[in-house]
């Protein structure tokens, strides 16, 4: 246990973001008019994951409609939403020639259907224009409407992606506007409905948050029958957010990893900047065959 300091333990020292790759994935999201959610939520991995060539898409605008306490995402009472943005994501993740995109969001519990009917758009554009990529998305919960998960499975994702995030005594204050429980049935109707889709989940650990309750939400997860499960450190955006309980040492998320992997999941990430995108592809690899492009594929120029 490594006791609260107002200084970073030297693992989770990382560069500032600079280099070539990073600067160009800058500027195609700035033509694209696209938000990542590197950017958004101050992702510490940013620069990595950028000069890699790869990106979280946050689509359905850059505004969320909760105000969770972990988050840098910003709040408050977002614009119409962007017809016209899956085209430009698809486009971006054929222009980035990734194998494996990452699809997220801000959460719009103003809109009927929580936007799902975008990410289903954005999902079909992004097979349209590349057919070779595998596709995660990661989704709120929709307040519980069922039939928007609906749209989001129809357009067939390879893994369907909802994060846990804490355990159930912090939801209070963590995910005020979340409930456990309902993330629980996301990710089991999600699976009940296609048992070859991936599912997958994600928590933050030092929120104040134990080790045996760390490991009763990993064991609720495997009995919703989640496949690949996430676990880092919680970092504080800024002093408008929660505080920082403790940091976890390497070694305790080694232990806590290999206390998921015997539970039976399929693939588990755990180490300090791991988040639920962060290496994504590495992530989803040892259970995720990449789509093959059949013949009749071809990669369509982006048209209105």
């Amino acid at each position: 246990m490594t006791a609260m300091t107002g200084r970073k333990p030297d693992w989770l020292r990382v560069r500032f973001p600079v280099g070539g790759g990073y600067e160009r994935l800058r500027d195609l999201m700035r033509e694209q008019e696209l938000h990542t959610v590197c950017e958004e939520a101050r992702c510490p991995n940013i620069g990595d994951c950028w000069n890699r060539g790869t990106a979280t898409f946050m689509i359905l605008g850059d505004t969320c409609t909760r105000s969770c306490g972990f988050c840098a995402v910003t709040t408050g009472r977002p614009g119409e939403l962007d017809l016209g943005e899956p085209k430009r994501v698809a486009f971006a993740i054929q222009q980035m020639d990734l194998r494996h995109a990452v699809i997220t969001s801000v959460n719009r519990d103003d809109v009927s259907d929580g936007g799902a009917g975008i990410f289903a758009e954005t999902i079909r554009w992004t097979r349209r224009l590349s057919p070779g990529t595998t596709i995660e998305v990661l989704i709120p919960d929709f307040m519980g409407n069922w039939d928007a998960l609906q749209t989001v499975l129809d357009a067939a994702p390879e893994i369907l992606n909802h994060n846990t995030e804490t355990v159930p005594r912090l939801y209070g204050r963590v995910r005020p506007k979340a409930k456990y429980e309902r993330s629980l049935e996301l990710l089991k109707r999600a699976k009940a409905v296609a048992p070859e889709r991936l599912t997958k989940s994600g928590l933050m650990a030092g929120l104040g948050e134990t080790k045996d309750e760390l490991l009763a939400v990993f064991a609720d997860l495997r009995a919703s029958d989640v496949d690949i499960l996430t676990l880092g450190q919680y970092l504080r955006p800024d002093q408008d957010h929660l505080p920082i309980d403790r940091y976890y040492h390497p070694d305790e998320f080694a232990e806590l990893g290999e206390a998921a992997k015997k539970m039976g999941f399929a693939h588990v990430e755990s180490g300090p900047l791991v988040r639920s995108s962060y290496h994504a592809e590495e992530q989803a690899a040892p259970v995720l065959p990449l789509r093959p492009v059949a013949a009749s594929d071809e990669l369509l120029p982006l048209v209105d």
